[in-house]
């Protein structure tokens, strides 16, 4: 492989010169820069990219963690990242923690180890089992979807209460009294949140789902199918579902049609989010979405400005609003009673 030397040794020219022409760092005659630019093209030579990354003291790496790559959320997301990082320059280096602690430590190491200019990272832990150091490094992180208090890094999140809350006010507004939910882990503000946002609509109007009606799914599609048919294959089971991400709501749509029931005609389901494919479900969902592109895109601009020294303000906040987006996957409550007694 061709070296800098040897293209300078070809032209007839000083390294600096070589460098010059093909960094476009100062002016050069054109009678030079011709003669380089032929001594390049005739020994194929590639300006080293290591080499000039270790001048620069930057990588034009940036690291994204995501939390799930088996859930097509996060493929939206890396999508979304793949894009924008192209647009600044930079090259993605994609990781996938799983959902596992120990994984995402493993992950966090690596990071720095690589070099990366910066990261954004879908955090899986419980928030006290972070410290300060995951962090540190001197190296920008931004936390994409779920937050961690104290953590003293810029964040681009879900408003995760609004979203229970609008889910759950319109199965409420249609009726429905004996509502549950399939939700997230609670040790993840996305879990957490979005249960609270439930149990506060509920609360509003004087109710509280029974014992037995709130399960863990675990953002899991496996797991929510197995406690939805159990749920579901109770006798007393909710008229109607809060379901707290779509990967989930696709395990309780199956877990559905493994017992003979009926969507909206004997549970009526709304969830948060969807996932790449569910727009061919029947029936379509009720769910509140998430500006994925939008989100993605606002925490890279965020980490490039602090990878470029633009903002020197403590950790920032961004939190998007859910939109709702009516399917066909609820019904009145009448609706759920008439059928119920025509079985």
């Amino acid at each position: 492989m061709a070296t800098i030397k040897d293209v300078a040794r070809a032209a007839g020219v000083s390294t600096a010169t070589v460098s010059a022409v093909v960094n476009d760092t100062a002016y050069v005659s054109p009678e030079l820069r011709g003669r380089v630019l032929a001594a390049v093209r005739d020994l194929r030579y590639a300006p080293s990219l290591v080499a000039r990354n270790l001048r620069s003291g930057r990588s034009q790496l940036i690291a994204l963690a995501v939390a799930d790559l088996a859930n097509p959320f996060y493929a939206r997301i890396v999508t979304a990242a793949e894009s924008a990082v192209a647009a600044w320059g930079y090259s993605l280096v994609l990781f996938n923690s799983d959902e596992k602690s120990d994984i995402e430590r493993r992950i966090l190491s690596r990071i720095r180890t690589l070099g990366c200019d910066g990261s954004v990272v879908v955090p899986v832990r419980a928030e006290s089992h972070y410290q300060r150091r995951d962090f540190e490094g001197g190296k920008p992180v931004v936390l994409l979807g779920r937050s961690i208090g104290g953590a003293g890094v810029d964040t681009v999140t879900i408003d995760n209460l609004s979203a229970g809350k609008q889910a759950t006010n319109y199965l409420l507004d249609l009726g429905h009294r004996d509502i549950g939910s399939i939700t997230g882990p609670m040790h993840l503000t996305t879990g957490s949140g979005r249960l609270q946002g439930m149990l506060e609509a509920m609360a509003a109007r004087g109710l509280a789902p029974k014992n037995g009606h709130v399960r863990s799914g675990e953002f899991r599609e496996d797991t929510a199918y197995s406690v939805a048919r159990d749920l579901l294959g109770q006798p007393d089971r909710p008229t109607a579902l809060y379901v707290a991400n779509g990967v989930m709501a696709i395990g309780v749509m199956r877990a559905i049609a493994d017992l003979g029931l009926r969507c909206p005609e004997d549970i009526s389901i709304a969830s948060t989010d969807t996932v790449a494919g569910a727009g061919g479900l029947k029936p379509r969902l009720t769910r509140t979405e998430h500006p994925v592109t939008d989100m993605t895109n606002e925490a890279l601009r965020m980490l490039i400005d602090r990878i470029e020294g633009k903002v020197a303000l403590p950790g920032r906040n961004v939190v998007f609003q859910p939109a709702l987006v009516v399917g066909e996957s609820c019904s009145p409550i009448r609706s759920n009673l008439l059928a119920g007694s025509e079985l």
